[in-house]
This record gives C-alpha cells, structure tokens and sequence, in this order.
C-alpha cells in the first residue's frame, strides 16, 4: 500500500454515509467539510453543478426530480423487481428500464438528460467520503473497507464493489454491517470477559437503518481475537424510510380530507413534507408529540398538523413486528435461546425509536439493551478497524490476532430439471468456502449442459434469485447418467461468489463470470464511468472556483460601496 494514506473504513448507508480511518493510535470518525460526522447519500443536478452530500440534501424539496437518493435500494437489483417497482411510485426522481433489465436513473443536469446506473451515484457518495478522508489525513487515499447489509444477494455485493472502483477506490475487503459493528463492540469486550469470567459472549446486533434491516447472531470469543456470525437474518427493504413514507401518506390522506386537493401530483409540495416528516420523527424519538407546520404547502394552503408518538407507532407497528419475527427467525437458524443471548446491541439511527426498544427489551424478558455504541457511526468504525488490520503498516500487536469469521446469508445453488433449487452452499455457512457436487447428464447422448446459478431460500428455482448463466460443451455423447460434471462453488471472505465445472471423462474445465446480461459492469463500462466521474469532479471543480470568485467580487463590490 506504499506511502498513500492508511486504508479507510466506509459505512455507505441507504440514507447517511460514514468514514473513519486508524490514526493517533486510535479510531477517528472524519467529520466533513460541514462538520458533520455523517453525511447524507445524497447526489443533486443542478443548473451547473453537481452536489454531493449536504448541499444536495439541503436542496431536496425545491429540487426534487434532479436530487437522487436510495441508491442503495437500487443498486444491483433489476428493473422489473417488484420492490423497485414499488419504490418509483414513491421517488420524485425519474428511474427508467436500461439493458438487461437495469434500472437507469434520468436527471436533466446542463440542458441535457442524463442516465446513471446505480453504481454510479454510489460511487459519487463513495468519492464524497474518500475526499472527506483526504482532506483529513492530508494523503491520496487509495485503499478502502466497505460494509454492506448482511442480507445483501451477491448481485448486490458486486455492484457495490463496482462503485468503489468507479469511485477510484480499491476496495481490498467488503464486510457486513453487523459484523462491522460487532468488530466495534469487540473491542470493549475485554474488560466484561474478565469480569464475567466468560470466555466467549455471544452477542445479537440489531441494525435498523434508513432503509435496511440486519440481525446478526456472533459468538465474541477471548476478547474479541474471534468473531464467529451463527446467523444473519434481515431485509433489504425496511428501515427508517419506510417510517417516513407512512407518516407522509398519513399527511397526504389528512390534507385530502380537510381540504378535498391532492398533494401527490405536487413533487415540490412532497418533497418538502418529507423533509417535515422525517424531522417530526426524530423529535418523537425524545418527545411524545410535535407538530408539521408548512406554509403555503399547496395551492396556496398552510399545512398544520399534530402528530403524536403514539400516532407513529400506530402507522409503523407493523414494521416494527416485522423487526420481532426476524430476531425470532435468526435465534431458530442458531438454536440458541434467548437466554443465551448475553447483550443486544443497537446499531442504526432507527434503533432511536422509542417503541423498538421497548419491543426488543420485552423480545428478551427485560434485558438492558446495549446502547454504549454511536448507531450512527459504530459500522464505520468497525470498518476502520479492520481496514488498519489489513494495512501491512500497522499495528500487528493490536490488529492481527482479531479473527473474523463472517457467514454467508443466503443459499446458493443450481437449477434441476423442474425448476427444482438444488442448495450446494446453505446459508449461514462460514466463509470462505468450497463446495463441490458431482450431476450427471438427463438424456441420451447428451452433449451440453445449462448451469443456472440462483441464490435464495425458494423450493422453486425461478422464485429466487438468478445470479448468473452458462453452458458447459463438449461432452462426449453416451447413455444418459452415464456421463459426470463436477460443479464447484467457491465465495471468498468477501461474500462473492465463483462457480467452476469440470467433465469428469475429458477434464474440460470452465467457469462462470458473471457479466453484464447478468447485470453486472464489465471492465470496459467501469473504467469509462471512472473517467465520467474525473469529468464531473473537474467541472465541479471549476464551478467552485467561478462561484469563489464571483463572491469574493461581491464581497469587495460591498466594501467599496461603504
């Protein structure tokens, strides 16, 4: 990793962004060029600049076709998805049908329409957050850590992972979120183990974000030098968001019915309710009730509003018992009681809400829960610790004992005749892991054979998701289940996956890439988005630098007048 700065740790959240990086002997959160140690996943176009962050989201409601969010929602998923479906019916931004199935995002950005992919306004928050370390640590940074959701599929594992390398990064491990935030925990951990006596803990992570859901079950062991994951459960679609919507919806039905007009035409009028809703719900985490007051909301019409905790509640319970019936789910995969869950920790800004922890303490017969870790800031900083493990400039002493053994979320397999999912790796296996399976040939002389990689948990393969496609030839025409093909799986610590075949009469080998009719961007598209990316942050630059200048003319224009 030569002289650049030190690998950081990045946190790309769904609706805020976190960096941290080891330094001064210790985990430093980098606040940005605001000051905040967060920073919004947020990417604006307007007339003739790009903002990123902040500015973009300060800019939301008066902005709100050209001002994108929730990439992370859309980030290697197809168009057609039907949660992608559902969400364009709530986004003010256009989201348009590519190739292959991908969805584009459409923006009018310099008199022109432009298209991005998901991957590429993720990498424009990604280059946010290496910059922000830039400035900080003083170095080019080079190197990076990122989390992703625990339940993340492997198409969307990928499709992060082109991000960062849009974003010029190199991203040497992908670790999820929960994990992240245990490493983080982890490191605490010693001083209760001597206490205790115990010489491992076994710890659930309950991860409510804006607008993903993880738990993860994981045995911390001599602390913290192993972490083993026993199960991961959770959603990609259910987080803080999806709180906010309720509450816009409940507002857009009460000013419907007072005033008889319909706000949801109205994308200014939305954008800036969503704005007032998502505030209102973080003043009802500390307050039992608050109030949404817009002045000329719509047609001229002020809107006001009281709205309570327990009203939140009522709109959002089933949200949150969806939030119950996972822990539940994750303690059936481990078989481990509740009593033998030895801390809850919370992590994610939605675990601020009052009513999920009422839920998760009663969940565990009155537990305390553990709220010793920023939620906003814990995955970072896990993320940083085990980007300074992986830098060989660091401290060995400290980092290179901690042993992290993560599982992977899903099943993973091919289809059989029948659409029948046959599972070679189960979910929750630890990895990395090899797995191989020998099939033999269906039919008479039988000289190919389609392999259909799905992950997912469904009996029927099309009811899961399809990662990838290729044939294996040349197989030397015999009887049918005379003839063998070994398939091997093997997914790296990072959660990614290779699947390789061998015919076992000749030892022909192949192996599946998974390419752009998969989704996924090849070389060529990345390195052509990564050289997009320079443009956009050089007509940035040169904004910034017209913009300083005519403020500074302005400035001297008004002392000259005095």
């Amino acid at each position: 990793m030569g002289d650049d700065a030190p690998p950081i740790g990045i946190d790309l959240g769904t609706t805020y962004s976190c960096v941290a990086v080891w330094k001064h002997d210790r985990i430093e959160i980098i606040p940005n060029n605001q000051g905040n140690r967060t920073t919004p996943s947020c990417v604006a176009f307007v007339d003739a600049a790009r903002l990123i962050g902040d500015g973009a989201k300060n800019q939301a409601a008066i902005n709100p076709a050209n001002t994108i969010f929730d990439a992370k929602r859309l980030i290697g998923r197809r168009f057609s998805d039907s949660k992608v479906q559902d969400d364009m019916k709530l986004w003010p931004f256009k989201v348009i049908e590519g190739p292959a199935d991908t969805p584009k995002i459409s923006v009018s950005y310099k008199g022109e329409t432009k298209e991005f992919l998901a991957e590429e306004i993720s990498s424009m928050v990604l280059r946010k957050m290496k910059e922000t370390a830039e400035a900080y640590i003083g170095k080019p940074v080079k190197n990076a850590v990122i989390t992703v959701p625990a339940y993340f599929n492997e198409s969307q594992r990928h499709a992060t992972k082109d991000a960062g390398a849009i974003a010029g990064l190199n991203i040497i491990s992908m670790i999820n979120e929960p994990t992240s935030a245990a490493i983080a925990y982890g490191l605490d951990i010693n001083k209760s183990l001597i206490k205790t006596k115990k010489k491992k803990k076994n710890v659930l992570v309950f991860d409510l974000g804006g607008g993903t859901f993880d738990v993860s079950i994981l045995t911390i062991v001599e602390g913290a030098h192993i972490i083993k994951v026993k199960a991961v459960s959770g959603d990609t679609h259910l987080g803080g968001e999806d709180f906010d919507n309720r509450m816009v919806d409940h507002c857009v039905q009460e000013f419907k019915r007072k005033w008889e007009k319909d706000l949801k035409p109205n994308k200014k009028a939305v954008g800036r309710l969503r704005c007032a809703c998502e505030k209102a719900k973080r003043i009802l985490s500390c307050d039992t009730q608050t109030s949404i007051e817009l002045d000329c909301l719509h047609e001229g019409i002020d809107f006001c509003m009281k709205f309570s905790r327990a009203k939140f509640e009522e709109l959002n319970m089933g949200y949150f018992d969806r939030c119950m019936e996972t822990v539940e789910a994750c303690l059936r995969d481990t078989k481990m009681k509740k009593s033998s869950v030895h801390e809850v920790i919370l992590v994610g800004g939605s675990t601020r809400i009052p009513k999920i922890q009422l839920m998760l303490q009663k969940l565990f017969y009155g537990k305390e829960l553990c709220k010793s870790l920023n939620p906003d800031e814990a995955v970072a900083y896990g993320a940083a610790v085990m980007a300074a493990k992986l830098n060989p400039n660091s401290d060995k002493i400290r980092f290179g004992d901690l042993v992290l053994l993560d599982v992977t979320p899903l099943s993973l397999g091919i289809q059989l005749m029948g659409e029948i999912f046959d599972v070679v790796i189960p979910r929750n296996t630890t990895i990395p892991r090899k797995k191989s399976r020998i099939y033999r040939t269906a039919f008479e002389n039988q000289t190919s054979v389609g392999i259909r990689v799905y992950q997912g948990e469904r009996a029927r393969s099309t009811d899961n998701h399809l990662l990838g496609m290729f044939t294996v030839s040349g197989i030397p025409p015999v009887r049918k289940r005379q003839q063998q093909v070994k398939v091997c799986f093997e997914i790296d610590a990072n959660g990614i996956l290779t699947v390789a075949t061998k015919i076992l009469a000749t030892g022909q080998k192949n192996k599946l890439t998974i390419t752009n009719e998969n989704g996924r961007l090849c070389k060529e598209e990345i390195e052509k988005m990564v050289k997009d990316a320079d443009k956009y942050k050089h007509e940035d630059r040169e904004f910034k630098k017209k913009a300083d200048a005519l403020n500074a003319l302005h400035k001297q224009l008004k002392y000259i007048s005095r």
